[in-house]
């Protein structure tokens, strides 16, 4: 299978909306309470990455993902790993520069794992995968399909500036899948 890989570095900050906003201090509880909902914004770059001989990206570019998320348990493990998980809702939306511009725009579900036990520096773990259509299709020999699958694996830390307010620092790595078999490209 040709697939084309692109890795995305990102810095982001995040708003959280919740119900029950504590005005008066800005300490920073240990976890936040089942069913609390988080809008963020994820901006960066895609650069091609080649994972091996088979792949041939070259595509690259801009990338926008606004995402919706809920938390959904309380507080689960004892430890360094004790956290919380979240689901949630993303679109992705590319614009490669190289080699011709084009765009593509997908919508992926989302979970995700946060760690808590370190008070504001929060590690976390997030995975996604869905359906991606883009106008590649026919422009590039590589590229015979408009309609692609994308997956995604991400590392992060989340840095909380106050409650509200998180500064995110993370890599992700998104595989953009044509599902064309190597022999017949």
């Amino acid at each position: 299978m040709r697939a084309r890989v692109l890795v995305l570095f990102m810095v982001l900050a995040s708003g959280f909306v919740s119900s029950t906003v504590d005005s008066q201090a800005e300490e920073i509880k240990p976890h936040f309470p089942a069913s609390m909902q988080e809008l963020r914004l994820t901006a960066g770059y895609l650069l091609p990455h080649r994972l091996t001989k088979d792949h041939v990206t070259e595509q690259e570019g801009p990338a926008l993902m606004p995402l919706w998320e809920m938390v959904l348990h309380e507080l689960v493990g004892d430890g360094w790993y004790q956290g919380q998980t979240t689901v949630g809702a993303e679109a992705v939306c590319i614009e490669f520069r190289e080699p011709v511009l084009t765009h593509g725009i997908g919508f992926t579900p989302e979970i995700k794992y946060t760690c808590v036990a370190l008070d504001r520096l929060r590690p976390y773990v997030e995975f996604a995968g869905g359906p991606f259509w883009n106008d590649l299709g026919g422009r590039i020999p590589k590229e015979s399909s408009r309609l692609n699958f994308i997956m995604t694996a991400g590392v992060g830390v989340s840095w909380f500036l106050t409650h509200q307010t998180v500064l995110n620092v993370g890599y992700r790595f998104h595989h953009i899948s044509n599902a064309v078999p190597a022999h017949a490209c």
